[in-house]
């Protein structure tokens, strides 16, 4: 019986390499301890006061050195094994760009929709391209036995076939900052047909399980772009009570004039006024505000959002 949930085609080729050592260990263990307590009761001081030199045995030595070598290439062959079905992705298999930053995931799909949870389909194997956008992260899910490093200027990759329903934890293992415990995120497997609802749906085909969005009120107008602010995942880096972050804060930026870098190195003054708010989420890579790590992804929003989202900052003065 496994200990934990096994939900992807990997978690049991990875708990049975597992379970194979751990009970390889155990048994040697054993053996090691229970010869050591016998030699050490066998010729114990009093019934060997005088100690005695002891010739070699070839049979020994042969043995101690045999058996070890078998049992590390065994335990390497059956390893190895297991890790290159790991690594050879099938064609068929969806892939999803998944993004790592401080401190948050992000996933891409190929038609081009973006999400903060991964969605899968169930029995269907996806490969995940894993890049950061800043520091060393550690993209895990537990009950998948799926674990890579996720390294800035490096693409890494893994693949799986989710085998159960459900919704289950997304962790970083990498120490990534001061808010390393926060940077989770959720694995959600569900129906082919449900995903395929979604997947070839328009823009505003909600997640399976989850309620269409309401249209926001100009009168809500300060909670709705709040609220737009934390799906896509901006809290993460910009703070909006003036808290040092990643990026700026939003509180009192509005008005200000902020050195800036262009793409092409260049430094030049500008006023954060409503035209630079709308260049600055619509096109994050063009200017950078100095001081800060050029870490912002694309994270498209319509029309209403972005004015919502541009009254917003203007409030927080």
């Amino acid at each position: 019986m496994p200990f934990l949930e096994q939900a992807s085609s990997a978690a049991g080729k990875v708990d049975s390499v597992f379970l194979f050592i751990l009970v390889l260990c155990a048994v040697f263990l054993f053996l090691i301890t229970a010869t050591l307590i016998y030699f050490v009761v066998k010729y114990n001081r009093k019934k060997h006061p005088r100690g005695k030199d002891i010739e070699g045995n070839a049979w020994l030595e042969t043995a101690w050195i045999l058996i070890p070598t078998v049992l590390f290439l065994v335990m390497f062959v059956y390893g190895w094994t297991n890790f290159s079905y790991m690594r050879e992705v099938p064609r068929e298999a969806m892939v999803i760009e998944v993004t790592g930053r401080q401190w948050a995931w992000s996933f891409k799909y190929p038609n081009g929709k973006q999400t903060t949870e991964l969605l899968l389909a169930l029995d269907k194997p996806v490969k995940l391209e894993l890049r950061s956008l800043d520091v060393i992260h550690g993209f895990f899910i537990p009950a998948f036995r799926i674990k890579e490093d996720v390294v800035p200027g490096k693409a890494n990759y893994t693949w799986f076939v989710p085998i159960q329903l459900g919704s289950f934890d997304i962790e970083c293992t990498v120490i990534c900052g001061v808010s390393h415990a926060d940077m989770l995120a959720k694995t959600v497997v569900v129906p082919v047909d449900d995903f395929e609802t979604w997947y070839f749906g328009d823009a505003n085909t909600p997640l399976p399980g989850r309620s269409a969005p309401s249209t926001p009120s100009v009168e809500l107008a300060g909670n709705s772009a709040l609220q737009i602010l934390q799906d896509k995942f901006c809290t993460t880096c910009h703070s909006i009570d003036g808290t040092p972050m990643v990026g700026p804060t939003l509180k009192g930026i509005y008005g200000e004039k902020r050195i800036v870098t262009d793409s092409e190195g260049m430094e030049f003054e500008v006023l954060v006024d409503d035209d630079y708010l709308v260049k600055a989420i619509q096109d994050p890579t063009a200017e950078n505000i100095k001081g800060y790590p050029p870490a912002m992804p694309k994270n498209p929003l319509n029309d209403t959002e972005l004015q919502f989202v541009v009254e917003y900052i203007k409030s927080l003065n």
